[in-house]
């Protein structure tokens, strides 16, 4: 449906027109993601009314798989062919210790907690990839989705409730189990492309304009502008060939909302130091150079949820220590996340934030627990662990245990389905809804799998 011509000709819609257009043409990467808004909005004139939700999710993918001995389940009286080359703090709350290489966190432990009992059954990247992001075993090609990811899900139930940002984020880029399946590319994650974690500005570049703005497509990316130009000036004419859909996601893609949420560089210097911000490449200390790597998409994550996105995945990659493990997470690993981790947990608590943003740090599975030749730890679902905050967790708790070699659960076992649970049920998603895939049969939301009601 058309916009009506009173709307076309008001000076506040033409002044909106106006506004921004360069940052308008920049504000995100779905045209090389292969999604358009316009898709995104297509299937929500189909949804029901819904009651308002406020709540959000912020994962942080440790993608790689992180060491149960060496993050959150150090065993510091196992034979050291076990526990590793570090050792074990006590936290702010009796009781609890985590690795020794942890200190903020361990300060601020009162504010998070622990699973400790997580298992599942596939060593592949991107098996587990998809399991934890899906809840469902993965395909004969791992790392094509079969089953929609949790975020897709989020999308096509709540999606309409989010005007003005996309509701399912990727930072930077997808990784395996993210994708949206069989509910189709409108519920594909919106990817910056761009990476915070790169030095200079944060320009999020290759912003198509939406698809069907006029019923002659724009071409050369470098006849863009004018382009644009000649949809402002012939707007009253060129409307009334556009979609319900397409008006919808212009005013996404040329809202203030959008382009401030996505506006890293309005942060704080401050703020950015403390989540791990090295404004300059430093010659002189190369190693320094590279200590922000994930800490600054940690950020953006925050100001996403902030500005209401609803679930954010952030790729904090590369934890797969396979060789000299111990020297990656000493020198790179355990103090960058040591430090962006408890930055995030202190800025969403003091923005009163931790109450409705649960976040979630894992990865697809553990590591083995004894060490290799190369003084590394293998691939290993057997056991792992998990950090998460806010929501409905309550900070200072532990989860489930696993044995005295870290090698298997030793009580009260948790499935990654049991995490998904909670993430559903913090964000009001219905898990007994069925979807028909690509074959017309029905798969339910989510296999089986309850919320964790002890971290609460």
């Amino acid at each position: 449906m058309a916009l009506k011509s009173a709307r076309i000709g008001c000076p506040e819609f033409r002044q909106q027109l106006r506004a921004g257009r360069r940052s308008f043409l920049k504000a995100g990467g779905l045209g090389v993601a292969g999604l358009t808004l316009a898709d995104l909005l297509r299937h929500e004139a189909h949804a029901g009314p819904k009651a308002k939700q406020e709540n959000s999710v912020l994962i942080l993918w440790m993608r790689g798989g992180p060491s149960q001995h060496e993050t959150w389940d150090p065993k510091p009286d196992a034979p050291v062919e076990y526990r590793g080359a570090f050792g074990a703090t006590q936290t702010n709350v009796p009781g609890i210790q985590i690795v020794d290489l942890l200190p903020r966190c361990a300060k601020i432990m009162d504010k998070w907690s622990i699973i400790r009992s997580l298992h599942h059954d596939n060593a592949g990247h991107s098996a587990g990839d998809q399991i934890l992001f899906t809840g469902y075993k993965p395909g004969p090609a791992p790392d094509k989705n079969v089953f929609p990811s949790c975020g897709s899900i989020v999308s096509e139930q709540l999606g309409h409730l989010s005007p003005g940002l996309p509701t399912y984020v990727m930072i930077p880029r997808q990784v395996p189990g993210t994708d949206s399946a069989y509910l189709g590319a409108s519920h594909k994650p919106f990817e910056t492309i761009i990476d915070p974690a790169n030095d200079g500005p944060f320009n999020l570049q290759n912003f198509s304009m939406v698809e069907g703005i006029s019923d002659k497509r724009f071409g050369d990316r470098k006849e863009l502008l004018q382009g644009f130009d000649r949809f402002r000036d012939g707007v009253d004419s060129q409307m009334d060939g556009i979609s319900k859909f397409h008006q919808q996601a212009y005013g996404i893609l040329s809202s203030d909302k959008a382009r401030e949420a996505f506006d890293l560089d309005a942060e704080r210097g401050d703020l950015r130091e403390r989540y791990g911000f090295i404004p300059r490449y430093d010659p002189m200390d190369p190693r320094r150079c590279s200590a922000n790597a994930f800490c600054q998409r940690v950020l953006l994550g925050r100001r996403l949820v902030e500005a209401g996105v609803r679930l954010v995945t952030v790729d904090c990659r590369w934890w797969d220590t396979h060789v000299e493990g111990f020297d990656s997470m000493r020198n790179g690993f355990l103090p960058r996340w040591d430090q962006c981790y408890s930055a995030l947990i202190e800025d969403l608590d003091q923005r009163g934030l931790l109450e409705t943003t649960l976040v979630v740090a894992w990865g697809e599975f553990g590591r083995t627990p004894r060490v290799n030749k190369d003084r590394g730890r293998d691939h290993y679902p057997n056991v792992f662990s998990a950090a998460l905050a806010g929501g409905p967790v309550k900070g200072g708790r532990v989860v489930g245990s696993s044995d005295e070699k870290g090698a298997f659960p030793k009580d009260n076992p948790k499935a990654p389905q049991d995490v998904l649970a909670t993430i559903y049920q913090h964000l009001g998603i219905d898990t007994q809804k069925h979807y028909f895939d690509h074959s017309g049969r029905p798969n339910i939301t989510l296999p089986f799998g309850d919320p964790v009601r002890e971290l609460g």
